[in-house]
């Protein structure tokens, strides 16, 4: 089974495509995603990655409601693919998932931000973030 870290990266993946498809294909996309991947996933990881990406799916509009509250004058409108991305599933971890302590979320969230991010992603990330650890 995959470490937690790589299955949050997965589920940054799947969870970035609802940017580029209609909600209603998105059952296809994560078909796709789990099988044709170059990852191998098993069947518990692909299980995995599909629960945690529906379940941030389901609370989209919550989430970017309380991004939105935070982030005066910024607004999800206005943010790149990638960091919104990365945002949502740190929002969704701090405020729904109990089994993520916040710091970790957001920790977790940086690091994806350094890795698919721009230069300045980190910090951006970490700065709205933070806002939710107050």
């Amino acid at each position: 089974m995959m470490n937690r870290s790589l299955l949050r990266e997965q589920v940054f993946k799947l969870l970035f495509r609802v940017e580029f498809n209609p909600m209603e294909e998105m059952p296809e996309q994560e078909e796709l995603f789990t099988s044709t991947s170059d990852d191998d996933f098993s069947k518990q990881d692909a299980d995995y990655i599909r629960e945690k990406y529906e379940k941030i799916a389901e609370k989209l509009d919550d989430i970017d409601k309380a991004i939105n509250e935070k982030t005066k004058g910024w607004d999800t409108e206005r943010m790149a693919k990638v960091e919104l991305t990365i945002i949502r599933l740190a929002v969704y971890e701090i405020k729904h998932d109990e089994s993520v302590p916040t710091g970790v979320a957001i920790n977790e969230a940086v690091e994806l931000a350094k890795k698919f991010g721009q230069d300045g992603s980190p910090a951006f990330v970490n700065g709205v973030l933070a806002k939710f650890a107050e």
